[in-house]
């Protein structure tokens, strides 16, 4: 005996179900939309960067040569180079890097791998992260007060070294505490295991596997002091060297300052010179930049979990 099969009737959609189809939708459509905006803010940036960097090469490419960058800055615009600019800039930022960089690493590993997690440690921590946000030319009163007057280092190399150190610091501890938080447990607890003590799980295990992220941090720290003028201007950055320094306590200028000092004159021939000297600050970032992204992805190629 065979019973008729029942047919399956369509049910209409609940209201819930239609609250979550129309729910989807409606997120859907705001992820497209921020992907828009998102493409569109990207785009017009490298349209502005593009324009200046298109500007700066149009005005200073014809003074841009051999010539310029060896010879000193001079008050007739054919005659004006950026050598000692080019030099003192070179010396302030390896002197901020070997003072910035061992400090910020130091900092970092203690917070992160000896501090105790208390109200100190916390309080620290939220100071650190605002520290990175304060105006450079806050940075430029304390090195004016701490190493130009308090230790009598007056306006030299030194004190630009040392106040842009300041300066990348806060920069520098975040990035490297941010690597370190990111090994796995395990790591640690491996090491442990095999009978390391704690500097050597640090020194062998730690700072290798969060190298990367610490010169991240460091390349986009160096960057910004390479670029800082304020600072600099108020520890007394001169505006004219017609020699190279002898000594870290010797006067310097730098490139944003000859660059800065050139903008201001009336004479159109000097124009052309700050937008040569605009250009080799962008190619001597881009380089120490492209030597650290090296570094970065030699030293992440050697390492193995």
């Amino acid at each position: 005996m065979t019973f008729p099969t029942e047919r399956a009737m369509p049910v209409a959609d609940s209201l819930e179900t239609q609250q979550l189809k129309a729910t989807i939708s409606r997120s859907k459509f705001f992820d497209k939309a921020f992907i828009v905006l998102g493409i569109a803010t990207m785009g017009l940036a490298i349209l502005v960067l593009g324009t200046l960097i298109g500007k700066l090469l149009i005005d200073g490419a014809a003074q841009l040569n051999f010539a310029f960058l060896t010879k000193f800055p001079s008050s007739r615009a054919e005659n004006a180079g950026v050598f000692s600019a080019w030099v003192g800039s070179l010396i302030v930022i390896i002197v901020t890097a070997s003072v910035a960089v061992p400090l910020g690493v130091g900092a970092a590993v203690y917070l992160e791998e000896y501090a105790k997690k208390n109200w100190l440690a916390d309080f620290i921590e939220v100071n650190v992260t605002n520290l990175a946000g304060v105006p450079s030319i806050i940075y430029g009163l304390l090195g004016l007060g701490i190493f130009k007057y308090g230790l009598g280092l007056g306006p030299s190399l030194a004190t630009a070294g040392l106040t842009l150190s300041l300066l990348v610091l806060p920069v520098v501890i975040v990035a490297t505490r941010e690597g370190i938080r990111a090994i796995p447990g395990t790591v640690r607890e491996a090491a442990y295991a095999l009978g390391a003590t704690k500097w050597q799980v640090i020194w062998d295990h730690i700072l290798p596997y969060s190298t990367g992220t610490t010169l991240t941090g460091t390349i986009v720290a160096i960057s910004r002091a390479f670029g800082e003028t304020a600072p600099l201007i108020v520890i007394g950055a001169v505006n004219f060297i017609a020699f190279l320094p002898e000594n870290l306590l010797s006067p310097f200028t730098v490139l944003p300052i000859q660059m800065f000092d050139w903008v201001g004159r009336p004479d159109p021939a000097f124009q052309q010179n700050a937008a040569a000297a605009g250009i080799v600050i962008i190619t001597m970032t881009l380089g120490m930049n492209a030597i650290a992204i090296y570094l970065r992805y030699h030293l992440r190629r050697s390492i193995k979990w």
